[in-house]
Formats: C-alpha cells, structure tokens, sequence
C-alpha cells in the first residue's frame, strides 16, 4: 500500500485529504507542521508528500530547500496553498517539487496529480546528486546564489570546472522542469544538423558537455544556433573543462563563440576547494543507495569520512561517487572503515612520491607542454592498473569514455583493445 504524507497546519484540510486518499485505498499520515514533517521524513520515506506551503514555524518552501540540500527529496512532493502565485509554483518546482495545487483543491484534480506524481515517484531513488544538494562551504553557497540569479534568463550560460566536478548538475538547476533536455549523443550533430538540434530544444534547454572538446566545424554549427534561440524560446548552455582563451589563443576554439558565450560564466568549484562538504556527500550518496535498496544498510565510521574529507579527488564528485558505490558494495561489516576507504582510495602521498621518483618532473617546459607529459603519465598510470579496460579507466578517472578516448588520442596514447571492455 502506498504512503502518502499529508503536511498542514490546517485540521480541517488534514482530515478531508486524509479521508478522501484513505477512501481510495492510500495509507494516509498526517503531520500539522514542519517540525512533524521532519521528524516522519528522517524515520521513513513516504511514497508522495502533500505539503502546505504557508505553516507558522516553517513554510513549505524551506522545507522543501531543506530536503533538498540534505538529500532526502528522492519521493514526489506536491505543494498546496490558497496563495498560490506563478513565482512560487516555479520556485517550488525548481527546488524540486513535482506539482502545484491551489486550494480549495478540486477533488478529480487532487487524484489525478496523486496518481500521475506516485505512477513517476515510483522508481527507487538513485544515487545521485543535486545543485541543492551538492553542500553547505562558503563557496558552494556563493555558487548557488549566481545559479539562481541566471536561471530566469534565457542568455546563453557557459560553465567552467575540472571534469566530474558538477557541471551537469548545476545546468539541470538552470533547466526548467517539464520542458525538453536536449543533450547531443555526439558533438558531430553540432556540424550535421545544428538546426534539428535546436528544434529538439524548443521551449526547454540544449547542453552540450564540453564546448572545448568541439572541433571548428561543430564550433561554427553552435555560432549558427544562438542567434535563432529567441525564435525557438530554447536556452544552450554549456560546459567547458579546459581554458576557452587559451585555445582561443592558439586558434583551436573561434573567438566569435567564445565571446557570445563567456557573457555569462559561472565557474563550478573543484571539490577539493570545498572538502568540508565531502563527508555529507558521502552520507548523501550511500543513503540514496540505501533507500533504493542497492546496498544493505550501512554507515561510515568517523576515520573513514575524515579519510574521505582530506582525499584531493582529482575525478571530483564523479570520483566520490563511485569510490562510495564500491566502499557500499564491498564492505565486509554494516560500518565502512579507513581500512576500507584505504583500500579503495589510491593514497596521494605514496602516488606523488611514485610520480617524483620515476620521472623528471616537467618545470623547465611551457605549461601546455608540461601539462600533457602529466597527463599522458597520469592515464598510461590507470590504464596499466586497469589492465587497459577502458570502462574501469573512464570511471576512475571521473570521464565519459568519449571524452577518455579523445583526449588519450590528442595524447597520442594507444590501446590495446580488448574485445570486451
């Protein structure tokens, strides 16, 4: 039988929604405040949330921020309110709330939203992360606020950071919910059918991953949409992982783009610069698996987040959230230890020693240059320890394979094959 949480300050709209949903075969809870509300969502997780937006001790809108920023939205959650204005219905659908209802609530349009929100509710939550959750440092704090003064805009956003650091989730927070997310499966459709593109976007978004990875002819495909994103009221937004002047510099990426989209940068932090967060990502990432019943229920030890928080992570959170997902699923005991992050972490200081004393390191040559001999060091590094599998190699390293494959060709490093990776 599904669960439904039902939160309102009001008795009288408690105890209608309670025997309505009860008549129609739902279990049915009931809390008249936030504080109630709180209490039930850290015991269980309700199949769907109906929450008042106007409560004395805290509105509906800050308890929704709240599970988000903990992590604990992974069920659907309508909002409700008599004061129901367009601004908030899209502030609480940003959040991450599933719908709006305005009271005095029609009773053909209350079971229709609670069916369509439990039959999409349904899925177990996934291990994934958010921007409202993605932590509480000063740095992610400060990126959240120029998230949300650019999200209303339908100017093109070009974000910059390490991969695996988050650029994907902070784009999904721009990305209007409900309307069409467009990513390429190849960067070539930029050059093969730029307009096709755009059209797929109509209303919602197109998000390429990495504009520093397009070559010119799909570079001037992307030039050749953004002039028409007014007429298909679609919004581009972009990542970059590497130095767009740079490659301007060096005639790799077409300064005319570059300019239309650097309008609006927004740099995602590393998340070695906001470390303080790590121990709350785990825990966020090993309950999302918990919850969706991927791993039996376990918790780390203090040593064990203390290991997590010093580690640099080089992969970003893509690296985190693996290195958690493996840490759930080999742990010998319900409590994950420092021997076990030990044992699934490569320690940093024995890697930089092994990097030191087995090669010159590079500082007499130009950045560029000496960038690529770490680099090429770096992936001959976790190929041979993953025994040339490339899927284990992307993971590790925090990349898409495709990514991986073109930059370990611009590296001029080659593979071995196997037939089955």
């Amino acid at each position: 039988m599904q669960e439904i949480l039902v939160v309102d300050d009001e008795i009288g709209i408690r105890e209608l929604l309670l025997e309505i949903l009860s008549d129609e075969g739902y279990r049915v809870r009931l809390a008249e405040n936030a504080a109630e509300a709180r209490a039930f969502r850290s015991r269980s997780r309700p199949d769907l949330v109906l929450l008042d937006i106007w409560m004395p001790d805290t509105d509906g809108i800050t308890l929704l921020k709240e599970w988000a920023s903990a992590g604990l939205l992974t069920m659907p959650v309508v909002m409700m309110s008599g004061h129901g204005t367009i601004d908030t219905a899209v502030e609480a659908t940003r959040i991450g709330a599933y719908d709006f209802l305005e009271k005095p609530i029609a009773l053909q349009k209350l079971l229709a939203t609670v069916g369509r929100a439990l039959r999409q509710g349904g899925e177990p939550p996934q291990a994934a992360l958010s921007l409202a959750s993605l932590g509480r440092a000063p740095l992610i704090v400060d990126l959240k606020q120029r998230m949300e003064r650019v999200a209303n805009l339908r100017t093109p956003v070009l974000l910059t950071g390490e991969p695996g650091s988050g650029i994907e989730l902070a784009a999904r927070f721009l990305h209007h919910r409900n309307t069409a997310w467009i990513t390429p499966d190849s960067n070539s459709a930029l050059a093969d059918a730029p307009l096709d593109l755009l059209g797929q976007a109509r209303e919602g978004t197109l998000f390429v991953h990495d504009v520093a990875d397009l070559n010119r002819v799909e570079q001037k495909g992307l030039l050749l949409l953004l002039p028409k994103l007014d007429r298909y009221n679609a919004r581009v937004i972009c990542g970059a992982t590497r130095a767009l002047p740079d490659l301007v510099a060096q005639g790799a990426f077409d300064a005319r783009l570059y300019a239309a989209l650097a309008v609006t940068t927004i740099r995602i932090p590393s998340l070695r610069e906001h470390r303080e967060d790590v121990p709350d990502l785990a825990n966020l990432t090993l309950t999302r698996m918990i919850e969706a019943k991927d791993t039996p229920p376990r918790q780390f030890s203090t040593a064990a987040l203390n290991a997590l928080r010093n580690y640099d992570w080089p992969g970003n959170l893509a690296q985190l959230q693996s290195a958690v997902q493996t840490l759930a699923l080999t742990a010998l005991a319900d409590q994950i230890t420092l021997e076990d992050v030990n044992r699934v972490l490569p320690q940093p200081r024995q890697r930089q020693g092994a990097f030191a004393a087995g090669y010159d390191l590079p500082f007499d040559l130009p950045l560029r240059d000496a960038r690529d001999t770490f680099e090429r060091v770096y992936f001959e590094h976790h190929i041979a320890k993953e025994g040339g599998n490339i899927s284990r190699v992307a993971e590790a390293v925090g990349l898409e394979r495709t990514h991986l494959y073109r930059k370990l060709k611009q590296l001029g490093i080659r593979l071995n094959r196997k037939p089955e990776e």
